[in-house]
């Protein structure tokens, strides 16, 4: 079956940096577009970068030129390096894949 789990959060204080993994499983990854979201407390959950089977990448306008996702479709691992972060990067980051599979989520704490 479909497994995705993310690991790499944690507490950093401001500017510093994170890398987040998910490790997939269950499905053809190399082909699959994979998708990170993020979750803040009491709001909905935000799309926060994609990656093609192809590499083509988006992401939101929120973190462009702090945040990189890449992929190691030999490892069946995206990634998501985090820059500069800041308070309002502070959420918990999901994984997730079509048509809709989610792994359980990685806490991110940034402290001012």
């Amino acid at each position: 079956q479909v497994q995705l789990v993310e690991s790499g959060g944690g507490l950093v204080q401001s500017g510093g940096s994170l890398r987040l993994s998910c490790a997939a499983s269950g499905f053809i990854f190399s082909i699959k577009t994979m998708n990170w979201y993020r979750q803040a407390p009491g709001k909905q959950r935000d799309l926060v970068a994609i990656i093609t089977g192809g590499g083509s990448t988006t992401y939101a306008d929120s973190v462009k030129g702090r945040f990189t996702i890449s992929r190691d479709n030999a490892k069946k691992t995206v990634y998501l390096q985090m820059n500069n972060l800041n308070p309002e990067d502070t959420a918990v980051y999901y994984c997730n894949t079509s048509p809709n599979y989610w792994g359980r989520g990685t806490q991110v704490t940034v402290s001012s």
